[in-house]
């Protein structure tokens, strides 16, 4: 690490710890968290930020536990440290813990959400190539499939995973059916940018800084934001084992105060902000250049062929606590998408399955201690890309609902 780096951390933490409540708040007593080290795995991505901040501010040390962030190559490597018990926590995919909790993407254990990391800053991707045809968005993209017969293949992060969910919905919404109409593979977000520069694919889904990392090395354009989709969608979770959380309630309560602290500076200031893309692009972290990521977490994007606007719904880790709730309507649209695409073969019990998995009663008494509001609603309404509202109220009618699925392909 670098020297003004060094001091820069050092500098940011005291200044954090001054500004802090008071120490020990769950580390005394029969509260005292029963792990006081917590592995913490993370995927090299922007949203990975709240996990790190935790650590280098220390915010973690005011509630009686040590974060060890822990990079990862793929979601594949933290969902199988996550089941066999490597890594106690994780950065992780929504879909992927509510997957492996249903046995469609990998082992079936059973999982827990501890709380929600960050709302939108994700992207879909098209290549330069499709770029000099035209083709910009899902509406061109759809004119370009029918028109040039081939095989289009598209990448995502993990099969049960958000991105691929967001590459799903993108692609119907134009018409085009993701799984009869084009080929869909699996490649790690860091590894994304290499794979479309030797032509591998034609287009991904992938958080950032890797979009904004495309544009930079002129091989793709953004074609659609994630918020575009979804204004205010979930995106990662800090996610666990139910084994964990039975045997480590006060540790887990611990680690969501810290990490709550953690995104609410983050989102404090454009100074916080900066410090954070500062910190997370070394090579410890994300290892990228400071400007892949710092444009896009201040809402400054362009699309690679000149267009430029500043987006309001760009990523947010805290939002005045909005963004950290888990809610049980965030859960549920997972599954109905799942089963959409065919990757549950029958309805779940949807809002059972999202009581099982989202830590609610365990969130709140963090959010409480760090001060942080809490919704009255366990559900929340949306309207997605397509017109289609999700509420949670009805999600196997909602799930039979679209005119595109996996069944079409049969």
């Amino acid at each position: 690490m670098s020297e003004p780096r060094r001091r820069f951390i050092k500098g940011t933490a005291v200044a954090a710890m001054a500004s802090s409540v008071h120490p020990g708040v769950w580390a005394q007593g029969s509260d005292a968290p029963e792990k006081k080290e917590v592995r913490i795995g993370f995927i090299p991505l922007t949203d990975c930020a709240s996990v790190v901040m935790a650590s280098v501010l220390k915010f973690d040390e005011k509630y009686g536990v040590k974060i060890i962030p822990t990079k990862e190559a793929s979601w594949a490597g933290v969902r199988d440290k996550l089941v066999n018990g490597e890594l106690d926590m994780a950065h992780v995919l929504w879909g992927l813990v509510y997957g492996v909790h249903l046995g469609v993407s990998g082992p079936k254990k059973d999982m827990a959400v501890l709380m929600n990391l960050n709302h939108n800053g994700q992207a879909i991707t098209l290549s330069k190539k499709l770029a000099d045809k035209g083709t910009v968005d899902a509406a061109t993209l759809a004119k370009l499939m029918a028109s040039d017969k081939r095989e289009y293949t598209f990448a995502q992060t993990f099969p049960t995973g958000t991105h691929a969910m967001w590459l799903y919905y993108w692609l119907a919404s134009a018409g085009i059916n993701p799984m009869k109409d084009a080929k869909v593979i699996t490649v790690p977000p860091p590894q994304m940018v290499a794979n479309m520069r030797v032509g591998n694919m034609d287009g991904f889904c992938v958080g950032e800084p890797w979009n904004h990392r495309a544009i930079i090395d002129g091989i793709g354009i953004t074609a659609a934001t994630t918020q575009d989709i979804w204004k205010d969608h979930p995106e990662k979770a800090l996610g666990t084992t139910a084994d964990f959380v039975a045997k480590h309630p006060n540790t887990c309560r611990a680690v969501i105060a810290a990490i709550l602290e953690a995104s609410r500076w983050i989102d404090t200031s454009l100074q916080n902000r900066l410090k954070m893309a500062e910190t997370i692009a070394d090579k410890a972290y994300v290892n990228t250049s400071v400007d892949a990521i710092n444009q896009r977490i201040l809402g400054r994007y362009q699309n690679g062929l000149g267009k430029t606007w500043d987006d309001p719904n760009h990523m947010k880790f805290f939002a005045d606590g909005a963004v950290n709730f888990p809610y049980l309507s965030d859960g549920m649209w997972f599954l109905t998408q799942h089963k959409r695409w065919g990757l549950l073969k029958s309805h779940p019990d949807y809002l059972a399955v999202a009581r099982q998995i989202n830590q609610i009663e365990l969130y709140k008494q963090a959010a409480a201690q760090v001060k942080v509001n809490v919704p009255k609603d366990v559900m929340r309404s949306s309207r997605l890309v397509d017109g289609i509202v999700w509420d949670g109220k009805d999600p196997a009618k909602y799930a039979e609902g679209f005119k595109i699925y996996a069944a079409a392909s049969a």
